[in-house]
Protein backbone atom coordinates (compact mmCIF):
# COMPACT_ATOMS: atom_id res chain seq x y z
CA UNK A 1 0.00 0.00 0.00
CA UNK A 2 1.40 3.58 -0.70
CA UNK A 3 0.34 6.95 -1.46
CA UNK A 4 0.56 8.58 -4.72
CA UNK A 5 0.22 11.73 -6.90
CA UNK A 6 -0.70 11.52 -10.32
CA UNK A 7 -0.85 14.57 -12.72
CA UNK A 8 -2.57 14.97 -15.80
CA UNK A 9 -3.08 17.37 -18.62
CA UNK A 10 -7.01 18.07 -19.08
CA UNK A 11 -9.93 17.82 -16.72
CA UNK A 12 -10.74 14.48 -14.93
CA UNK A 13 -14.71 14.66 -14.04
CA UNK A 14 -15.29 13.98 -10.66
CA UNK A 15 -17.45 11.23 -11.15
CA UNK A 16 -14.54 9.23 -12.39
CA UNK A 17 -13.23 9.01 -8.73
CA UNK A 18 -14.73 5.19 -8.25
CA UNK A 19 -13.62 3.97 -11.44
CA UNK A 20 -10.08 5.79 -9.89
CA UNK A 21 -9.71 3.31 -6.71
CA UNK A 22 -11.38 6.08 -5.30
CA UNK A 23 -8.11 8.61 -5.71
CA UNK A 24 -9.24 12.42 -4.67
CA UNK A 25 -9.30 14.40 -7.95
CA UNK A 26 -8.24 18.43 -7.63
CA UNK A 27 -8.52 20.59 -10.71
CA UNK A 28 -5.26 22.87 -11.05
CA UNK A 29 -4.25 25.35 -13.70
CA UNK A 30 -0.48 25.35 -14.56
CA UNK A 31 -1.30 28.54 -16.91
CA UNK A 32 -3.99 29.79 -18.34
CA UNK A 33 -4.19 27.58 -21.72
CA UNK A 34 -3.33 24.23 -19.81
CA UNK A 35 -5.36 22.38 -17.58
CA UNK A 36 -4.31 19.99 -15.31
CA UNK A 37 -6.10 17.33 -12.85
CA UNK A 38 -4.05 15.96 -9.86
CA UNK A 39 -5.20 12.53 -8.21
CA UNK A 40 -4.07 11.86 -4.54
CA UNK A 41 -5.26 8.26 -2.83
CA UNK A 42 -3.75 5.67 -1.61
CA UNK A 43 -3.30 2.61 -3.71
CA UNK A 44 -3.36 -0.57 -2.50
CA UNK A 45 -0.81 -2.49 -4.99
CA UNK A 46 0.86 -2.42 -8.25
CA UNK A 47 -2.18 -3.94 -10.13
CA UNK A 48 -4.26 -1.04 -8.86
CA UNK A 49 -1.86 1.62 -9.82
CA UNK A 50 -1.70 0.16 -13.32
CA UNK A 51 -5.77 0.10 -13.58
CA UNK A 52 -5.65 3.74 -12.69
CA UNK A 53 -3.19 4.77 -15.33
CA UNK A 54 -5.31 2.35 -18.11
CA UNK A 55 -8.69 4.15 -16.91
CA UNK A 56 -6.75 7.48 -17.47
CA UNK A 57 -5.75 5.86 -21.00
CA UNK A 58 -8.92 5.25 -21.74
CA UNK A 59 -10.23 8.94 -21.28
CA UNK A 60 -7.78 9.82 -23.83
CA UNK A 61 -5.65 12.05 -20.97
CA UNK A 62 -1.53 12.76 -20.98
CA UNK A 63 0.11 11.50 -18.21
CA UNK A 64 2.44 14.46 -16.75
CA UNK A 65 4.00 12.49 -13.71
CA UNK A 66 3.18 9.67 -11.32
CA UNK A 67 4.91 10.28 -7.93
CA UNK A 68 4.66 7.97 -4.82
CA UNK A 69 4.51 10.14 -1.78
CA UNK A 70 5.86 9.66 1.52
CA UNK A 71 2.96 10.12 4.25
Amino acid sequence: EAKYKIVVQGIVPESWADRLAGMEVVASKKSDAQQRSILLGVLRDQAALNGVLETLYKLHLTIVSVKQVKE
